[in-house]
């Protein structure tokens, strides 16, 4: 599951990095709304519990993709170069490997932070819905090919 949320995380990254900078980030500040109210609906956050989790889950959200955007950001700097050594290589293929654990690192940060705003319901239920609308959104590129 963690897989896939990367790769939806990283799908948003090459989104935001494209030269049709408008409407692409329009797609993507659109896709970030309709996960957002998924997962307001999905867990049936209150309107306080809405005003003190959604600042901190973007603020989640904003770390993941950051960590994701630097390996990329020296995956790109390997690419580029005429001839790299095995370092780089070795750095880079670390770098991608890496970003999962940090992922998870912020997301455990996260958890307890989310523990005091959720009940334990509504905690089990954000990785589900967070899973939900990854789904979601594969299905419906599948379903446009």
């Amino acid at each position: 599951m963690k897989r896939i949320v990367s790769i939806l995380f990283f799908a948003l990254a090459i989104i935001f990095a494209s030269p049709a900078q408008n409407s692409r980030t329009k797609f993507a500040t659109d896709m970030y709304q309709a996960k957002h109210e998924m997962i307001i609906e999905e867990l049936g956050l209150t309107p306080s519990q809405q005003k003190q989790f959604m600042p901190l889950y973007e603020q989640m959200e904003r770390e993941i993709y950051q960590v994701n955007r630097n390996a990329r950001a020296l995956a790109n700097e390997v690419d580029k170069k005429k001839n790299p050594s095995d370092r780089d290589y070795e750095a880079a293929a670390s770098a991608l490997s890496n970003t999962r654990v940090q992922e998870g690192e912020i997301e455990a940060k996260y958890f307890d932070k989310f523990s005091k705003i959720l009940t334990k319901k509504q905690l089990f239920q954000l990785k589900k819905a967070e899973g939900k609308f990854t789904r979601e959104m594969l299905s419906k590129k599948n379903s446009k090919k």
